[in-house]
């Protein structure tokens, strides 16, 4: 038998995995909490619906990251207090996010998520761990891949400069 063999679950988790299972967990927490407040800005019935597997999404990953941490012993960080209900004709316009200003937020929390996964597999010896963000990191792909459709259709998408016509190359 080799060095850590056997059932991953069996092993101990390294302190590199504990903290980054854990601030994981955190952030998904704080996602639940953002994302509960920008689906009350949203006007668009289909952000509405990314927004809510956004949040369905964070939910799963703060499940099951707790429960990785309170069966190897280690307190998850708290849980942040429920957003009270708003509807969206009662924020303020000069305090309410667009619909155009929603959509690249959620998009640029999925690419951080794609990189925090990325991480956390490369640093993984766990291979249940490894697994899990693997998992992750696929549902979080799959959600970018809808926003940025959904951003295309809609208008949203404010892309950087394009190279419209390329330049001639030199034959020397």
């Amino acid at each position: 038998m080799g060095i850590l063999s056997g059932n991953p679950k069996d092993n101990p988790l390294h302190y590199g995995e504990i903290y980054d299972i854990w601030q994981f967990s955190m952030t998904a927490k704080g996602c639940i909490s953002a994302y509960s407040a920008l689906k009350y800005h949203a006007g668009d019935k289909e952000l509405k619906k990314l927004i809510e597997q956004g949040i369905e999404q964070a939910q799963l990953e703060v499940a099951e990251c707790d429960e990785l941490l309170t069966n190897n012993g280690i307190a998850p960080a708290p849980t942040l207090p429920a957003r009270p209900e708003a509807k969206l004709e009662d924020i303020p316009v000069g305090a309410r996010f667009t619909d155009i200003e929603i959509a690249p937020m959620l998009s640029a929390d999925c690419a951080a998520g794609l990189a925090a996964c990325s991480m956390i597999m490369g640093k993984s010896i766990r291979e249940d761990v490894g697994a899990l963000f693997a998992k992750y990191h696929a549902t979080k792909a799959a959600l970018g891949l809808k926003i940025l459709r959904v951003s295309k259709e809609k208008g949203w998408l404010v892309p950087p400069p394009l190279q419209m016509k390329r330049p001639e190359l030199v034959n020397v």
